[in-house]
């Protein structure tokens, strides 16, 4: 990663940390759109255990448990584990959830084969160049169980503030503090890459609105001689 990666990073890390900290719980309790869909797959697909990728403050996370998944939930911000972490002993769901601060740029702290299911909510359309979402992905496979599934969500280039704001390259383009990688169909596609690429489904979502996929992805399950 270059130097100005690096420093694109920290400074979204920093900017993360400081607006969990001045709006704790701001995306509300309700889960996403895309949560309730993902959950409603998951059950369909008999998983129990769900990694969830830049969980935030949790509203996700402690849906899936209220759900009866057992979910272990990561984030680079401390301070919005600690605020789903606090939510998750408040309503009774504390045993099903554990926590991890983790930045996906990294390897995820899990062992092969460990979950049957990873959900990620804008998470792969943050300030991640386009080489780091397809080593993350690889981890996403690597963890996953055969036949496991994934649903993630991201802005597209169709969204209004595509193009708008200060550029970083590679379709990466900052708004308002919030540095969002804009995707394009095709990579969409490369990255469900000996998948099973079951849908790519487009909705809106907050007052702009944004633009986004909710794509779900599964593995294929151990073949039989």
């Amino acid at each position: 990663m270059s130097k100005s990666d690096d420093e694109l990073a920290e400074v979204q890390r920093a900017h993360w940390q400081q607006t969990y900290g001045d709006h704790p719980g701001m995306y509300g309790e309700e889960p996403s759109e895309p949560a309730v869909r993902a959950a409603a797959v998951f059950g369909a697909a008999g998983a129990r255990e769900v990694l969830e990728l830049g969980a935030g403050h949790g509203r996700d996370a402690l849906y899936f448990a209220r759900q009866g998944f057992s979910v272990l939930a990561t984030d680079f911000s401390p301070v919005g584990l600690e605020q789903l972490s606090e939510a998750a002993g408040a309503q009774g769901v504390a045993v099903r959830v554990a926590t991890a601060v983790h930045d996906v740029r990294e390897p995820l702290p899990l062992s092969d084969a460990s979950v049957d299911a990873v959900f990620a909510h804008m998470l792969l359309c943050m300030a991640l160049s386009t080489q780091e979402i397809h080593a993350l992905v690889a981890e996403v496979r690597r963890v996953l169980r055969p036949g496991g599934v994934f649903v993630y969500t991201v802005r597209h280039i169709g969204d209004a503030h595509y193009q708008a704001g200060t550029g970083h390259g590679d379709d990466i383009w900052e708004h308002g503090g919030f540095a969002v990688h804009f995707f394009p169909r095709d990579l969409v596609d490369d990255l469900a890459e000996g998948w099973t690429l079951d849908e790519v489904a487009a909705f809106e979502e907050g007052g702009l609105p944004r633009r986004l996929w909710r794509v779900t992805q599964t593995l294929p399950p151990v073949s039989t001689p």
